[in-house]
């Protein structure tokens, strides 16, 4: 039985927002059917955890809920936030600019280490 998801946020892209929302939206819904999540930050994905970026992000044409929103939904549902530290360097985030939700940083030992254990799904956007 699954127990944790975790997601890799790698290929989504800013210039594209659509792509945006569903992991989010996804992870939220993982969180509220009780289980653990979390969220991965790698290359330039690591952009929307800069304060001011996903707020300015919306994925859809209606533009009522930004990135940034979606994110807070869930953070506040309970799933974790985690950046790659080699990413905020290359992208000018630090902990001076980064969002209040980014939890922490891991590389990608602590996901490959996440995503091998017993009743972990993952999943790659």
């Amino acid at each position: 039985m699954t127990e944790k998801i975790v997601i890799m946020l790698l290929n989504t892209r800013l210039d594209a927002p659509g792509t945006l929302g569903a992991p989010f939206f996804q992870a939220t819904v993982a969180a509220a059917m009780d289980l653990e999540v979390e969220i991965y930050f790698a290359a330039q994905t690591t952009q929307l955890l800069k304060q001011g970026v996903a707020r300015n992000i919306f994925p859809g044409e209606g533009r009522e809920k930004s990135v940034y929103d979606f994110m807070k939904d869930a953070h506040e549902a309970g799933v974790k936030f985690y950046a790659c530290a080699g990413a905020m360097g290359e992208h000018g985030l630090d902990d001076t600019n980064a969002i209040p939700e980014l939890d922490g940083k891991r590389g990608g030992g602590a996901f490959i280490g996440e995503v091998v254990e017993d009743g972990v799904v993952t999943l790659t956007y």
